[in-house]
């Protein structure tokens, strides 16, 4: 192709760029009501979710593990709990974001969020390693 690989990585951060500058104007927005506390936790809940889009820019397909088997059925199921995953993890950072905004409860969906986050992150080293 005719696309140069400077041009086409360049795109694959635009989401998590994106993740990051509302996280970052969430929170001087919330700053200036007064809601610093507010503003810090959407800030660190869309940074973190911004790093874990970041991480994932490059992943090519869910690898096959051994805990599920091998073949068609094996992919289907690895493919239903990232999205499984992937969906949980959106809808707690929406929850954050959204009950700042409203001036709500935020805590209870921060606790579940860096849940979310530490395990995903722990997850990743371990696999990584090939273990």
């Amino acid at each position: 192709m005719w696309f140069a690989p400077e041009r086409r990585s360049g795109r694959r951060w635009i989401v998590p760029g994106l993740t990051l500058a509302a996280g970052l104007t969430l929170a001087v927005a919330l700053s200036l009501q007064g809601r610093t506390d507010a503003g810090l936790a959407a800030l660190a809940v869309l940074a973190g979710y911004a790093a874990h889009l970041a991480y994932r820019r490059d992943e090519p397909a869910l690898p096959i593990s051994a805990a599920f088997g091998s073949g068609h059925r094996a992919r289907a199921h690895l493919r239903a709990a990232a999205v499984t995953g992937d969906v949980t993890v959106a809808a707690l950072v929406g929850a954050v974001v959204v009950q700042a905004l409203r001036g709500g409860e935020w805590l209870p969906y921060l606790w579940p969020a860096a849940l979310a986050g530490v395990v995903y992150m722990l997850s990743a080293m371990i696999a990584g390693r090939g273990v």
